[in-house]
């Protein structure tokens, strides 16, 4: 599965992110000065805080998440290109990238990576 999004406000992405940080009780002040750093310096970070891949597939019938991951880069997206065609390599090793090229990857806790 892929996904697409395109950010049209990064600013009001950044806000809802820094409202959730605020109203969760379980971060103590360090966790939560931390992940408003983040939230607030990177977009992808402020989505990523927002969508939760395991409560986009919880309840999908006989479908069990074994891993999640989250990489975001800054594109020209193009639906109509055959650039955008899902082939072989999308599915097995393109996001092993760490850090390069701007891509930001967030693995979620509980699922190996």
């Amino acid at each position: 599965m892929e996904l697409v999004l395109e950010v049209e406000d990064e600013d009001a992405v950044m806000a809802a992110a820094r409202r959730r940080i605020a109203e969760d009780e379980q971060l103590g002040a360090l966790e939560r000065m931390r992940a408003e750093g983040a939230v607030t310096e990177d977009t992808a970070e402020a989505l990523a805080y927002l969508v939760d891949p395991f409560v986009l597939v919880g309840e999908v019938p006989g479908v069990e998440l074994q891993q999640a991951s989250w990489s975001s880069e800054h594109i020209e997206y193009d639906p109509d290109s055959p650039d955008w065609e899902l082939d072989e390599d999308d599915v097995d090793g393109d996001d092993e990238e760490d850090g390069d090229g701007g891509l930001n990857r967030r693995e979620y806790p509980g699922f190996p990576g």
